[in-house]
């Protein structure tokens, strides 16, 4: 039987090669599993630009431009932080499109007001802007992990198909 991701992963990379457009990544509570999703079958280098890991805020900083004072005031898991690791991520790729997850996947590490499970996951098109969304997840933190390229693939395909309409 074929697994959801697998399934994801294909229809994406249908879409990406019909339209010649490429896909960069930013990932931090993930540590990399949605870049390797979407590597995992032959032939996603015609598609596949890069993928950056910025777990630590420093590396946010630092390798996708995200402000100190965005994450000062939001914290690293919100809408606004996703936003612009999706925007840095595209601004250091030449992808025309961008996806970015952060998140608390636990077991430990939330809080009252962002629980354990609490992702934001950001999409960004070159030139068009981006969209967010904020969701909290049930599991351990590999069920949260795997909702949360899940999600993002299945959000990124969404915004494809809504493109080429």
């Amino acid at each position: 039987m074929t697994n959801p991701i697998e399934i994801l992963v294909r229809q994406l990379a249908e879409r990406f090669i019909k339209t010649s457009m490429k896909l960069v990544v930013a990932e931090s509570c993930t540590g990399g599993s949605l870049a390797e999703n979407l590597t995992r079958f032959p032939g996603s280098s015609s598609w596949f630009d890069c993928g950056f890991i910025t777990y630590s805020n420093q590396s946010k900083q630092e390798i996708l431009s995200v402000s100190s004072e965005i994450i000062e005031e939001f914290g690293a898991v919100s809408e606004e932080v996703a936003l612009e690791m999706a925007k840095g991520a595209l601004d250091k790729s030449t992808a025309d499109y961008s996806v970015s997850i952060t998140g608390t996947a636990g077991p430990d590490g939330g809080s009252e007001d962002k629980p354990v499970g609490t992702v934001c996951i950001a999409w960004y098109e070159r030139n068009k802007g981006g969209n967010t969304t904020r969701i909290n997840f049930e599991g351990d933190r590999q069920r949260v992990r795997e909702q949360s390229c899940l999600l993002a693939m299945q959000g990124l395909l969404d915004i494809l198909q809504k493109s080429s309409d």
